[in-house]
């Protein structure tokens, strides 16, 4: 695959200007011309990858420089956009917001810098007028190695007020490749943590991201934005794409026995996963199985490892509580001593209870609704061995609920969280890896390795 595939990024000055209706409906009316789309969103998000996914028939990909490292944002682009006609990448926040505290990092302009990609600023026109010429400049001119190749307008209210805005923005000097008028919002309910997955709603998301399609094809040039992103050029760096097999690993003789089987937790319950743990499990030797706790009432045939990622337990507690033979069974692998990766969603489920609903009653403690957010980027390190990592492996992760568990931790702790104000985290027993924490296994791919491995051996 050509490392010049044609990119663009959509940014906006703020949350809410509208970046994920222009994302995702101009992946869908890509697709729709015919394109091979590759769909990609910035930072650790992941609900809005599954509207892209509806929007291109290809798994939506999470591209984040603070969990994988800014060497790696090239590569994972790459490998995702692999034998792909366009990219698209959907930025995060606002343009130049990034990890707290860290500068750019981790910030759509700064992913847009790694990848050299054009960036398309979606601005909220409902309030303004000529103001946003000195909006739009700001943007454009704040760092010089962001490229801002155009504007789309969104929530123009008339004929007026579309040609108050383009006459403000050719003193700008950039040029305005879409203009779509206020409409009503297209169907994207949201909750306590976001937009409601696709899992959840998937009729009604199919016709979502339709309508985000019809809005994306009556105002915007489609033509300008294709030469925009068949602009871009190589990937700076001579990046090479991705690849979930490590250069490192030889065939043993373990590779030639039966590849155990990963059963990973899916469904409505448990929607966040990145495309990439499933790859390195893959590759690492495993037979990969997903399996919906809200309906199966057995774990699948043969299962030697455990992958329960995170999601809204919580939603649907009732439903996995009144799964009893599941919850025994997932009780009785952890007992059994083989490897159990649990995050967030996946340690609320192995609690006693959830909100005063039986779970797994792996972990001794209890999970709740909290009024309170949780939300950041962490830098941990691996306390003590696990099936995960050794003890003093350093890996950076996301939180991201409104629950909490008592107590916090176990008598071995998953993580050491570093920075302002240091805690254990997360609980490590037998098997079990548990914890609130959601990484990425491809800034580690000893992970999966390591998962496998004690999958054939335990």
């Amino acid at each position: 695959m050509s490392a010049s595939v044609p990119r663009l990024v959509i940014a906006a000055p703020s949350s809410g200007s509208g970046k994920t209706t222009v994302a995702t409906g101009l992946m869908a009316a890509f697709a729709a011309r015919g394109l091979a789309v590759s769909p990609h969103k910035v930072g650790p998000d992941y609900i809005d990858p599954g509207y892209h996914a509806l929007a291109t028939g290809r798994a939506g990909r999470n591209l984040d420089a603070y969990l994988c490292g800014p060497e790696l944002v090239g590569p994972l682009f790459l490998h995702g956009a692999r034998g792909c006609d366009i990219a698209v990448v959907e930025g995060v926040m606002g343009l130049y917001d990034g990890a707290a505290g860290e500068g750019e990092l981790a910030s759509t302009a700064h992913v847009a810098k790694l990848l050299g990609a054009p960036v398309v600023l979606v601005v909220d026109a409902s309030s303004q007028s000529r103001s946003v010429a000195a909006l739009v400049h700001g943007f454009a001119s704040w760092d010089p190695e962001v490229r801002v190749g155009g504007v789309i307008l969104n929530k123009v209210a008339s004929d007026r007020h579309e040609e108050l805005l383009r006459e403000a923005l050719e003193q700008a000097g950039v040029p305005v490749l879409g203009v779509l008028r206020r409409v009503p919002q297209v169907d994207t309910p949201s909750r306590h943590l976001g937009l409601v997955p696709v899992a959840e709603r998937h009729a009604a998301a199919v016709e979502a991201v339709s309508a985000m399609a019809a809005q994306v094809l009556d105002g915007c040039d489609l033509g300008a934005l294709e030469a925009l992103a068949r602009a871009a050029g190589a990937v700076p760096g001579g990046s090479a794409p991705w690849t979930p097999a490590s250069p490192t690993h030889h065939p043993t003789r373990s590779d030639e026995q039966p590849a155990p089987v990963v059963a990973i937790a899916g469904g409505p319950a448990f929607t966040f996963s990145y495309a990439e743990h499933t790859e390195l499990l893959a590759a690492a030797g495993a037979e990969v199985v997903t399996f919906d706790p809200l309906r199966d009432e057995e774990l699948p045939e043969g299962t030697a490892g455990l992958v329960i990622g995170g999601g809204f337990p919580e939603v649907y507690a009732s439903e996995l509580s009144a799964n009893e033979p599941l919850r025994k069974a997932v009780a009785a692998l952890a007992e059994s001593g083989a490897p159990v990766a649990a995050e967030c969603a996946g340690l609320l489920y192995l609690c006693r209870e959830l909100d005063g609903l039986p779970m797994c009653g792996v972990l001794d403690a209890g999970a709740r609704m909290s009024e309170r957010l949780t939300l950041g980027y962490r830098d941990a390190v691996a306390i003590g061995d696990s099936v995960l990592a050794a003890a003093g492996t350093r890996m950076r992760g996301h939180e991201f609920h409104r629950t909490a568990v008592e107590p916090g931790s176990g008598a071995e702790p998953a993580w050491g969280v570093r920075g302002p104000r240091p805690r254990v985290e997360g609980f490590v027993q037998r098997g079990v890896h548990a914890s609130y924490l959601h990484t990425h296994w491809a800034s580690e791919p000893g992970v999966a390795r390591r998962f496998v491995e004690r999958c054939r051996t335990s």
